[in-house]
């Protein structure tokens, strides 16, 4: 009898347990993404002025938050080009290799504003005849102004990224110049150094 009684209460005490247990992963809250600043990334090229275009591009992972030289990048830079690690290669010198299932979708809102994934049918990838975030005044990221020669980042372009690993990041495009300069001076400006504000969803969910 003692024997029975000391199994039950062994038996219940696993299921109190168990039932704490399970308790407490529910109510185990999902950590918060964390907005990163990453400035002066350099993104050198060689050329330019009516000859052809070269030079590695600068690879940069979210998930690491670092430049990197493996296949483990996300966004790729150089000059005022961006490229994502998905899709294909439009062929131009230096061009990296697509290994991931990378894609953008191009989202007009400030950066705090866009919270939520937005429609899968929205996502690009890299293509053969076009770069998913376009490169050109006013069709990608960025205006130039002809009279000066400044490049400034399109206002209200925010930049939802489908990594090469299938998680998400959402990035904005502050300066393209070292040290992000309120007002560039087109005389001691330093361009091709990118600052850029970013957030990484790390979590099973589809929100920022």
């Amino acid at each position: 009898m003692k024997t029975k009684f000391l199994k039950l209460s062994l038996l219940a005490l696993f299921i109190f347990t168990a039932s704490c247990s399970s308790d407490d992963d529910k109510n185990e809250e999902i950590p918060a993404v964390v907005t990163t600043k990453v400035s002066n990334l350099e993104a050198p090229q060689t050329g330019g002025q009516g000859q052809p275009v070269g030079g590695a591009f600068t690879k940069f992972s979210f998930s690491q938050n670092k430049v990197v030289t493996d296949n483990s990048w996300d966004i790729a830079f150089r000059g005022t080009t961006i490229i994502v690690n998905g899709g294909a290669k439009i062929g131009i010198t230096d061009e990296p290799e697509r290994t991931g299932s990378g894609a953008v979708s191009i989202v007009a809102g400030t950066f705090a504003s866009v919270t939520s994934f937005p429609a899968a049918t929205t996502f690009k990838q890299d293509a053969s005849t076009v770069y998913a975030i376009p490169t050109g005044s006013g069709n990608g990221w960025y205006n130039y102004n002809t009279s000066n020669n400044i490049i400034s980042p399109i206002a209200g372009k925010v930049f939802v990224v489908k990594t090469h690993d299938g998680k998400y990041a959402k990035f904005e495009i502050l300066s393209y110049y070292k040290d992000a300069p309120a007002n560039p001076d087109p005389a001691t400006a330093v361009a091709r150094y990118f600052t850029f504000n970013f957030a990484y969803q790390a979590n099973s969910t589809t929100t920022f």
